[in-house]
C-alpha cells in the first residue's frame, strides 16, 4: 500500500484491477459453493413472513430483476432488498471466521439483481463476487473482533462494503468511481445485534445489499462522496464504529489476496438453520444422541459450553418466538438431544413452545468455556456434558463444527442435498436440476439471465 493511499483508494484499485484469469481453481470452486448455497437458502427463505411482508410493502415496483421464488420482477434495488432479506431469513446461509458473520448474502442478492439488467457472464459474476468477499473480509481483519463484540452486526456493517465493491466491479467502474461507491457505503452501514431474533436481523442484509447496489449505481451516475479519508477521518468509519485504538488498518491491507479469504479460512456452510454460534454445541449433542440414543427421562442435567462472545447472543433459555428460537442455544441443543437433528420444522409456527422441549430445556445450563477446555484463539469450540440419573456422565467436544472452514468442508453430497431441500416446493424439480448444473459450470455461461430466469416461480 502506498503510504499516501487511503483505505478506500487501496480497495478500489485492487477491485478494479481484478480479473477472472487471476484466480486459481480453488477460488473458482469456492465461489461456486457460495453461490450454490446462497441460491438455495434464498429460495427457501422467499416464503418466510419477513420476505413476503417486504415484497407486499414494495408492491408496484417496476423493473427487470427477478424476485426469488415469486412470479414477479421489480427494480434492481427492490429485488436486492427483498432477496437479501430472504437470503438471511432462515439463518441458514454461509458464514466466515474472519468476518464474524455471513459473507455471501450481502453481496449475491445485489449482484443477481444487477445481472438481470445487464448482459453479464458467469466469469464476470464470479469475479465481482470474489472481489466483494475480499473487501468485506479484509475490512473485517481491521476491525474485528472489537467490532463484533461491541454489538454491530458485521454481516451488514461490513457486508455493505462488499456489496458496493462487487457491484462496482460488475458495472466496470474505474478506481475513482469505486472509491465513491465505498465512501457512499460507509454512510449506509448499519445493523445492531439488539434486533437479533426478529425479522429485522434478515432485513439488515436486505438493506445492505440494496445500499451497496445503490452506492455503485450512484457512483456511476456521478454522485459525490468523501473519497479522501472516509475510513480514516476523525469522524470516519473506523473511529465512529470502533473507536481509537480498536482497529488495525495494516492487518487487513497486508493480507489482501494472500490468500483470498474465500479460500482460507473460507466459507462455512451451515448444516442447521439457526445461529452459527450454536452449531458446535449442536454437533456435540447430535453425536451424543447417535451414540447413546438417550431418553429424556434418563437425563438429569446437561451442561454446555461455547465461546463467551457467542454465548452473549445465544443464551436464551426461554425463546419468545420462532426467530428468537434460532438464537437459543438451549432450544437447539434440546432438539438435538431429543431428536438427533435440528431442522427447518423446528422453527415454524409454535414449534418453539413444544411442552416436552420446554420442560427438557430447564435441565440445560449454558456457560462460556475457558482456556482449560479450548485454546484461547479458538472461538468456535463446543462441549456438551450429560449427567444421567444413574450417575453416569457422558460428554464430547468439537474444536469447530463440520463445514466451518475450507480445511473441514461439508461433503459435496451434503451440500447438494441441502440445496435440493431448500429449493424443493419453491421452484420445479427440473428448474432446480438445471440450476445446479448451471452453477457447477458457471464459467461457461455467457449471460447470467440464463440462470436467474430459473429462480422465478411460475405459480
Amino acid at each position: 500500500m502506498n503510504i499516501n493511499q487511503s483505505v478506500a483508494a487501496f480497495f478500489a484499485e485492487k477491485v478494479s484491477e481484478l480479473k477472472f484469469e487471476d484466480f486459481l481453481s480453488e477460488e473458482v470452486h469456492w465461489a461456486k459453493v457460495g453461490i450454490l448455497d446462497t441460491v438455495g437458502v434464498t429460495l427457501a427463505g422467499s416464503s418466510e413472513p419477513c420476505a413476503q411482508i417486504l415484497s407486499s410493502v414494495l408492491e408496484g415496483s417496476q423493473g427487470a430483476s427477478i424476485v426469488f421464488g415469486q412470479p414477479i420482477t421489480c427494480s434492481a434495488l427492490d429485488a436486492a432488498f427483498i432477496n437479501g432479506t430472504a437470503s438471511h431469513a432462515l439463518d441458514f446461509d454461509d458464514c466466515n471466521n474472519t468476518m464474524g458473520g455471513h459473507p455471501s448474502v450481502p453481496i449475491l442478492p445485489a449482484l443477481f439483481a444487477l445481472a438481470d439488467e445487464l448482459e453479464v457472464s458467469g466469469k464476470e459474476f464470479m469475479t465481482a463476487y470474489i472481489a466483494g468477499f475480499e473487501v468485506e473480509t479484509k475490512l473485517a481483519m481491521m476491525v474485528n473482533f472489537h467490532h463484533y463484540t461491541k454489538g454491530w452486526h458485521p454481516t451488514a456493517t461490513l457486508g455493505v462494503f462488499g456489496a458496493a465493491a462487487a457491484c462496482a466491479r460488475l458495472l466496470k467502474l474505474n478506481s475513482q468511481q469505486t472509491q465513491v461507491a465505498l465512501a457512499l457505503a460507509a454512510s449506509g452501514a448499519s445493523g445492531i445485534k439488539a434486533n437479533f431474533g426478529s425479522m429485522t436481523k434478515p432485513m439488515h442484509v436486505g438493506r445492505c445489499a440494496r445500499e451497496g447496489l445503490l452506492a455503485a449505481k450512484l457512483a456511476l451516475a456521478g454522485f459525490t462522496a468523501n473519497i479522501t479519508d472516509v475510513f480514516e477521518h476523525p469522524q470516519g468509519f473506523f473511529e465512529v464504529y470502533n473507536g481509537r485504538g480498536n482497529y488495525d488498518i495494516s492487518r487487513g491491507l497486508n493480507a489482501w489476496a494472500d490468500p483470498f479469504d474465500i479460500v482460507k479460512p473460507g466459507i462455512a456452510i451451515k448444516q442447521y438453520p439457526c445461529c452459527g454460534s450454536t452449531h458446535p454445541a449442536i454437533d456435540c449433542a447430535i453425536e451424543l444422541f447417535q451414540t447413546y440414543s438417550l431418553r429424556a427421562d434418563e437425563i438429569e442435567s446437561v451442561d454446555l459450553w461455547i465461546h463467551e462472545r457467542r454465548l452473549q447472543h445465544t443464551n436464551r433459555p426461554e425463546p419468545r418466538g420462532e426467530l428468537d428460537a434460532k438464537f437459543s442455544v438451549q432450544y437447539v441443543v434440546a432438539r438435538a438431544l431429543l431428536e438427533g437433528c435440528v431442522a427447518l420444522a423446528h422453527f415454524e409456527g409454535d414449534a418453539y413452545s413444544d411442552e416436552a422441549v420446554r420442560t427438557f430445556m430447564k435441565k440445560i445450563k449454558a456457560q462460556p468455556y475457558d482456556a482449560s477446555q479450548f485454546s484461547s484463539d479458538n472461538h468456535f469450540g463446543g462441549q456438551v456434558k450429560i449427567k444421567l440419573r444413574n450417575g453416569e456422565v457422558l460428554e464430547t467436544k468439537v474444536q469447530q463444527p463440520l463445514g466451518r472452514t475450507s480445511e473441514n468442508p461439508l461433503p459435496k453430497e451434503r451440500l447438494k442435498k441441502k440445496f435440493e431441500l431448500c429449493g424443493k416446493n419453491v421452484i420445479s424439480e427440473k428448474s432446480l436440476d438445471n440450476l445446479y448444473a448451471l452453477i457447477d459450470s458457471l464459467e461457461s455461461i455467457s449471460d447470467m439471465r440464463q440462470l436467474t430466469s430459473l429462480l422465478k416461480s411460475h405459480s
